[in-house]
């Protein structure tokens, strides 16, 4: 079975869920709320907090980035503005690295560009994430993949055939050491349009480690991929949703995120291994409510037992029904009451002559 080690935790089919909470570029620009949602996610519970990191004129040719962007969730007049106000710098990531380390979360960042994935790669970010804007971007996927070092890709708007294509870029140099994260591209997303499913596509297909990158409004549905086997949770979260700012309406508050993240480990919790068994803690409740092999009038001994002399009664810690055809045929040995329970020494009883 495929695992994969993320700083030390290991993650895969039958493990603890790794979440990631999504802070995304929900700081605005500012290092002291990206230091807040740090401590957000940690104290919600998160195995790791996750950031954007964008060289802004790297991934934008002039006229985009001096296109008019007056949304409103703009931060800036023309959409280079509004994508630049949104970037920490290189000291501020430094910083932030350091706060997570104080708060025991892993910090995380998808790089959208060459300079970032390298800056990020130095600055020693144990996985990479990739962003759905980039799934089909097959270059900037293979000059990730030849850090070395796990990623989570995102699938939102693409088709299964440039899935694969991008899983094969990836598996050249990572192998298994990659997780599929079922994503689809609106914010917030209706239900409808989640199609969780296609976790079970992604692992039977490509026999890969899957996940979910949720952007809906909402705790089931991310519940509901933790239940279908995601290995993998990714949720976006902020301080508040009614922030200027693009991802903000599609994020959790803070309570949303602890609930998720408790939620999440209780479903992980009541999935189990797997194997069926009988539990140590069940036996008194089926000696209780279970039943026995019970006779049904008085048998005397040297009657050879037929099935009309047997019933099934409570409580359950005497033979049980499935031994009745074992039963009929044999010679008591000594006498039973009406209505008690056979005793366990009758399976040894010799059978009537025929």
């Amino acid at each position: 079975m495929t695992t994969i080690d993320i700083g030390g935790r290991v993650i895969g089919d039958g493990r603890p869920i790794y979440f990631v909470a999504e802070a995304g570029v929900n700081h605005n620009g500012s290092l002291d709320l990206a230091r807040k949602l740090v401590d957000i996610a940690a104290d919600g519970g998160a195995d790791a907090v996750k950031f954007q990191k964008r060289t802004v004129r790297e991934i934008l040719v002039a006229e985009a980035l001096e296109k008019p962007y007056l949304t409103p969730t703009s931060l800036g007049a023309t959409y280079g503005e509004h994508r630049e106000k949104l970037e920490l710098d290189a000291k501020d990531y430094q910083q932030l690295w350091q706060h997570a380390g104080q708060r025991g979360i892993t910090m995380l960042a998808s790089g959208w560009d060459r300079s970032s994935v390298d800056f990020l790669d130095e600055l020693g970010v144990p996985a990479f994430k990739t962003a759905s804007a980039d799934l089909t971007n097959l270059p900037l996927l293979d000059h990730i993949a030849r850090k070395g070092k796990p990623m989570f890709i995102s699938t939102g708007m693409a088709t299964i055939d440039e899935v694969a294509e991008a899983l094969q870029v990836v598996r050249k140099h990572l192998g298994e050491r990659v997780v599929l994260l079922q994503c689809t591209s609106l914010y917030p997303c209706d239900n409808d349009k989640l199609n969780l499913r296609v976790m079970h596509t992604y692992r039977e297909r490509f026999d890969v480690l899957v996940g979910y990158s949720g952007h809906e409004r909402g705790l089931a549905p991310t519940e509901a991929a933790a239940a279908l086997g995601a290995c993998v949770i990714e949720r976006h979260f902020t301080v508040d949703r009614t922030m200027v700012g693009p991802d903000h309406a599609a994020s959790l508050e803070p309570e949303g995120l602890r609930r998720l993240v408790r939620n999440v480990r209780n479903i992980e919790n009541a999935l189990g291994d797997g194997e069926k068994r009988l539990l140590p803690e069940e036996q008194a409740v089926r000696d209780r409510l279970a039943k026995s092999i019970v006779a049904a009038r008085d048998i005397p001994a040297g009657t050879v037992i037929t099935v009309d002399m047997l019933t099934t009664k409570g409580p359950g810690n005497g033979l049980q029904p499935r031994r009745i055809p074992d039963l009929c045929g044999l010679v008591a040995e000594i006498s039973i009451k009406s209505d008690t329970l056979l005793p366990v020494e009758a399976l040894g009883w010799a059978r009537a002559e025929a």
